[in-house]
C-alpha cells in the first residue's frame, strides 16, 4: 500500500471512536481530510449528532460541506475528543506538529479536549524527535530579532516560504521558523525556553497531551495507548 492508503486507513479507523452527540475537534492535514470522510458518512448514515471544532479554515470548510455542524471553540464548553494528525511520533508517545501552519490553532483545541487521538502512517512513528524541522510561530514585528535569537542559540532557524520567496503566513498572519535541529534531545526544556522566547506565539512541540495513536500500517491499522 502506499502512503495515501495507510493515511485513509488510519483516517477510517479513528472515526470508529467517534459516538453520537459529541463534540468533536477535527485537526489538519492529509490525513485528517480521510477521517473527515468517514466522519461524515458516520453521520448521514447513522444520524448521529455531531457538533465539530476545526482547527483550520480548511478542515471547516470540508466538515461543513459534507454536513458536520461545526462550531468554533469558544462556542462550545469543552471538547470530548480531538482527533489530528502528527508531523512525528517518539517512542515516548511526545509529538512534532505544524507542518501545515495550523500548530497555534492546533493546541488551542488540543489542550481544550478531554482526550487525544492522533492518526499517522508509519513514516510517522520515530525513535526521536527533530527530523521533522519543528514549527515557531512569530509575530512579523521584530521577527528577525527573534530569529537571529534562535539562530545563536544553535536551533538552525529558517523562515518558511512559499513557492514564490514571500514568507508563509498563518491564519493570524504570522510567520513561520522552522527549526531545523536532525535531533531533539530534551523537548520539555526545549519547549519550555520557546514559551519564554517574546515574539514567539506558539511552538509545534505537543508534549503529555495524546491518548491514543492510530497508526495506518502495511498489516492494517495498530492502535497504540498511550496510557495518560
Amino acid at each position: 500500500m502506499d502512503q495515501n492508503e495507510l493515511k485513509k486507513m488510519a483516517g477510517r479507523k479513528a472515526a470508529e471512536f467517534v459516538h453520537d452527540d459529541m463534540i468533536l475537534g477535527l485537526g489538519t492535514g492529509s490525513t485528517v481530510r480521510y477521517m473527515v470522510e468517514a466522519v461524515a458518512e458516520r453521520v448521514k448514515n447513522e444520524s448521529l449528532h455531531i457538533t465539530g471544532v476545526a482547527t483550520s479554515r480548511r478542515t471547516r470548510d470540508q466538515a461543513e460541506k459534507l454536513g458536520i455542524h461545526m462550531k468554533s471553540v469558544d462556542e462550545v464548553p469543552y471538547i470530548d475528543v480531538t482527533i489530528d494528525g502528527a508531523d512525528e511520533i517518539d517512542k515516548n508517545f511526545q509529538g512534532i506538529k505544524g507542518g501545515g501552519a495550523a500548530h497555534t490553532m492546533e493546541k488551542i483545541v488540543a489542550t481544550a479536549s478531554n482526550q487525544n487521538i492522533w492518526i499517522v502512517d508509519e513514516s510517522k512513528i520515530v525513535d526521536q524527535l527533530g527530523r521533522f524541522p519543528l514549527p515557531t510561530e512569530v509575530i512579523p514585528y521584530g521577527s528577525t530579532k527573534v530569529f537571529q535569537r534562535l539562530a545563536d542559540e544553535g536551533l538552525h532557524p529558517r523562515f518558511r516560504l512559499n513557492e514564490d520567496g514571500t514568507r508563509v503566513t498563518t491564519h493570524s498572519k504570522n510567520y513561520v521558523i522552522d527549526l531545523h535541529m536532525k535531533q531533539i534531545q530534551h523537548p520539555h526544556l526545549l519547549q519550555d525556553w520557546l514559551i519564554r522566547q517574546v515574539g514567539i506565539v506558539e511552538q509545534g512541540l505537543f508534549l503529555d497531551l495524546v491518548n491514543k495513536v492510530v497508526v495506518g500500517t502495511q498489516d492494517g491499522p495498530k492502535v497504540l495507548d498511550a496510557h495518560r
